[in-house]
């Protein structure tokens, strides 16, 4: 038997929703095109309605991903397929108003952080409409206003799921003091947060609040960008707007670390008849705090990739020997 494929897929609750979802979900910013240097819509739908197909329920995207593009774009991929999935988007960078904090500009306008009361109300209108749906399961602040109050933005949100446009509530780029008081305002489900083996610095500041308060955590980039699924060896190159092509953590130093620690797990993977990055996400997984890993997926051949390293368990064995590797490996790892 196949050992990726011996177990059901692993679902968890969000926070105290009452919700649950595959503990692997499909991270869609990569389908917007937005520093992915573009995208393919057909692929990304067929990409989308693969990762359904093979067990993920759990879909979470944004409109800031590609100015609403990635939203349209799984619009149509869930249409007559809806109830099949629990779906997250975000809310708090807005191009319709100037209010909140300049953030960065998007084909030259400015796009701002904001989370009054007003955007929120607007910015849910648009998701709804754009995903093709009257219910949003999970809905998150996407970046934090110091502009705005979290008990204003609560307020806010709470409302929304008194109208029952909203199911759930969430926060990502958040700090321990953000979340205390997303937590004093109202019923906070989860956060979403960067998280994987090379940036592990939330297992101290994040991680203890949210165990204390039982907040799930939605870790992104579990394979850092790519740097972790085992694919990316020294001749790759990155061109146009990826957001790769400067970053620090792809220098070649970085890359054989990575390639090292690589060649330390294949044992494991080979166990489970398995992937490197099928491994690096099960132990994601696996980790204290940790409650779903968003996986992105461009093509049907990646969603189903990801969507078996939710059927692995790891033993603690394992476990330990990932950990040993990554402290061999990955210390003073540049970026």
């Amino acid at each position: 038997m196949d050992a990726v494929l011996s177990n059901d897929m692993l679902t968890r609750e969000i926070g105290n929703s009452g919700i649950r979802a595959s503990a692997i979900g499909l991270g869609t910013w990569a389908i917007g095109g937005w520093m992915w240097g573009g995208t393919i819509e057909a692929a990304s739908i067929r990409a989308i309605q693969a990762s359904i197909d093979n067990g993920i329920t759990l879909i979470d995207t944004a409109p800031a991903y590609g100015q609403g593009l990635s939203e349209e774009i799984v619009g149509k991929a869930i249409k007559g397929r809806r109830d099949e999935i629990v779906l997250a988007t975000k809310c708090g960078l807005v191009w319709h108003t100037q209010k909140g904090n300049h953030f960065f500009d998007y084909d030259g306008a400015p796009v701002h952080r904001y989370l009054g009361k007003d955007a929120i109300v607007y910015e849910v209108e648009q998701s709804l409409k754009r995903l093709g749906t009257d219910v949003i399961d999970h809905y998150i602040t996407h970046w934090q206003d110091p502009t705005t109050s979290i008990d204003e933005t609560m307020e806010a949100l709470e409302q929304l799921k008194t109208q029952g446009k909203i199911r759930s509530i969430g926060a990502s780029n958040t700090s321990p003091q953000d979340v205390a008081q997303y937590v004093q305002a109202g019923q906070l489900d989860a956060i979403q947060e960067e998280y994987s083996m090379v940036k592990r610095d939330l297992e101290q500041s994040l991680v203890p609040v949210c165990l204390e308060n039982k907040v799930s955590i939605l870790s992104y980039s579990s394979l850092a960008l790519g740097l972790l699924s085992g694919k990316i060896g020294p001749d790759r190159q990155f061109g146009g707007d990826d957001q790769r092509k400067d970053n620090p953590r792809f220098s070649m130093a970085n890359r054989e670390k990575v390639a090292a620690l690589m060649q330390a797990i294949e044992p494991v993977a080979d166990h489970h008849s398995a992937t490197k990055a099928q491994i690096i996400i099960a132990w994601t997984l696996q980790q204290p705090g940790i409650t779903f890993s968003l996986c992105g997926a461009r093509n049907e051949q990646q969603a189903a990739e990801n969507a078996k390293a939710g059927r692995l368990r790891l033993n603690a064995a394992e476990i330990e020997t990932i950990n040993a590797a990554a402290a061999v490996h990955l210390t003073n790892l540049d970026g």
